[in-house]
């Protein structure tokens, strides 16, 4: 009754307060979120921070003796805020600066300082020690006999580390050694001198020739390896020309009975990536054999360059996939999990994220060619938990290329709303430029998903949408057009018509699978199986198992 009694213009004032609180209240969750954010960002680029968090048990116990070494460190602000940094979950200035250490004109000092002891103490650390390390602290060894005049002794040092550098392909190394053996014997005067002139320059000679080489065939295999993220395959005869022009520009005349194995490992990736550009998988397939045997036919070299060993064998698994090769697939992925499973290979955090990438993202494709797609649904969250581990040493596009393929393996499944949500995460993220093609071919997919999911309330809008990305990507091919207006006229399609309309696209787009550029498209998404189940009212795994299968017979 009370309530009742309320006049309006009371209710008018509790009405407003009440209005006023949940403003307040959703300013103070955005200014939450908009600090969390600003936290992140800043845990983000924070090096320092991200490099203790980085470091596993033994080496931070390593650091801590390290620095305990020197009884004055104990109590360092160097130190402390290492304890400090050690304890937070995220990067925050305002925490790091309230416990009181130093004063905030201080910290970027004490962390530049700490940055470097953190670096030292893990030069020292056994794990983090190879030949390179070897070398080079025999060069440093080398130039400090050298300072005191020790001539004799510091050559003596140089020789055994320029053997160690050649029998490793270090021809960089070995080169900087051998400039270093011409200053001091220049001043240390021996009988031998004149012939001992003559081995240098020889070797200095030889060793720049082939460093030359190699940084030309580097040169040029990175500057492949960047078009290829920024665009994708080639989408034209002009395109395939213009790359066609600048590979045989840059590459450099060799003989290869004279290459090392350094130089032939960049001549190898160099015409890979070549390659990969004009969608040539045979010649994809034949050099990374040669970069995978290289590895064989030089067995130490695994240890030294792990990380080319899996780069090598990931490209392999790559062009096996887009050859369909299943036999040949599953044989090369068994032998690379069971390297990587061996206790000599080697261990450290790049190797292991590399690894999983590469196991993970292979093993995801052996359900693409097999068609087993609902077996494939398992891989996900258990990739997914452990990206986290990961997130630091995984560059983002390779991230959006997982989740891409999580997309593929649930639109195999029919589970279309699912594949909406991970085509959201690429769709929605503005800072990925790289890879064109992954996100045209991204939202191409996100549209069939939304006809197949009966998501078609705003599917005019999504047309519009897509479609203009496409142009303004100037990524707009005859089986994106031809898809586009497919999906655009459905819904002027009477039911009993529906069939007849998608075996006409069928067959208009059959033709584009052996075309040189637009068959692209179906690297990304099986198109052509998607049209053959609704022709023949069977799920698209079922078409994609019933080829592998006839595929299998005829091997």
């Amino acid at each position: 009754m009370y309530i009742l009694e309320i006049s309006n213009e009371r209710i008018s004032v509790l009405f407003l307060r009440c209005l006023t609180c949940k403003f307040l209240t959703y300013i103070t969750e955005k200014q939450k979120v908009k600090n969390d954010h600003i936290i992140m960002t800043k845990d983000q680029k924070d090096n320092l921070f991200t490099l203790v968090k980085s470091l596993t048990k033994s080496e931070k116990r390593q650091f801590k003796l390290y620095v305990g070494r020197l009884g004055v460190n104990n109590d360092s602000k160097f130190l402390n805020l290492f304890n400090v940094l050690e304890k937070l979950n995220v990067y925050d200035e305002s925490q790091i600066l309230k416990s009181g250490i130093f004063k905030k004109q201080q910290l970027a000092n004490v962390k530049a300082h700490l940055y470097k002891q953190i670096l030292i103490s893990l030069t020292l650390n056994p794990s983090h020690q190879n030949i390179r390390s070897q070398i080079r602290e025999q060069l440093d060894f080398a130039s400090i006999l050298y300072h005191k005049g020790l001539y004799k002794q510091s050559l003596k040092l140089l020789g055994k580390a320029k053997e160690v550098a050649i029998q490793n392909e270090e021809k960089n190394l070995a080169y900087e050694i051998v400039e270093f053996e011409k200053i001091i014997e220049s001043q240390y005067i021996t009988r031998s001198i004149n012939g001992r002139a003559d081995e240098l320059t020889i070797q200095a000679k030889e060793l720049s020739a082939a460093n030359t080489i190699a940084s030309k065939l580097s040169n040029l295999s990175l500057q492949l390896y960047g078009i290829f993220l920024k665009t994708g395959y080639v989408k034209s005869e002009e395109e395939s020309k213009s790359i066609s022009g600048y590979f045989a520009k840059h590459l450099p005349e060799y003989n290869i009975e004279t290459l090392g194995f350094r130089e032939k490992l960049w001549l190898y990736k160099a015409y890979l990536w070549y390659s990969f550009l004009l969608q040539d998988f045979l010649n994809c397939y034949r050099y990374s054999m040669k970069w995978v045997d290289l590895f064989y036919l030089n067995p130490k070299m695994i240890s030294l360059n792990p990380v080319f060993f899996l780069k090598g064998n990931n490209y392999l698994l790559e062009s096996l996939f887009f050859l369909q090769s299943p036999e040949k697939f599953l044989t090369a992925l068994t032998k690379l999990e069971s390297i990587v499973a061996e206790e000599s290979f080697p261990k450290d955090e790049n190797v292991e994220a590399l690894s999983f990438l590469y196991l993970s993202t292979n093993k995801v494709n052996v359900h693409f060619m097999d068609g087993t797609f609902t077996d494939g649904l398992d891989l996900i969250p258990e990739i997914e938990s452990k990206l986290p581990i990961y997130k630091n040493r995984i560059d983002e596009h390779h991230i959006m290329t997982l989740y891409y393929k999580f997309a593929c393996i649930h639109f195999g499944s029919g589970n279309y709303r699912k594949t909406i949500e991970y085509l959201g995460k690429i769709i929605s993220n503005k800072s990925l430029s790289m890879r064109e093609d992954l996100l045209c071919f991204s939202r191409v997919l996100n549209l069939v998903s939304h006809y197949e999911a009966g998501l078609d309330y705003h599917l005019e809008t999504l047309i519009k949408s897509t479609y203009q990305f496409l142009i303004k990507m100037d990524d707009l091919h005859e089986v994106q057009k031809e898809m586009i207006k497919f999906i655009k006229g459905l819904p002027d399609i009477y039911p009993h018509d529906i069939k007849r309309a998608f075996k006409n696209l069928l067959e208009k787009l059959k033709p584009f699978e052996d075309h040189p550029y637009e068959r692209r498209a179906f690297l990304y998404l099986d198109i052509i199986s998607w049209l053959e189940s609704k022709v023949e009212n069977k799920p698209v795994s079922q078409i994609i198992r019933d080829k592998y299968l006839a595929k299998k017979e005829k091997e």
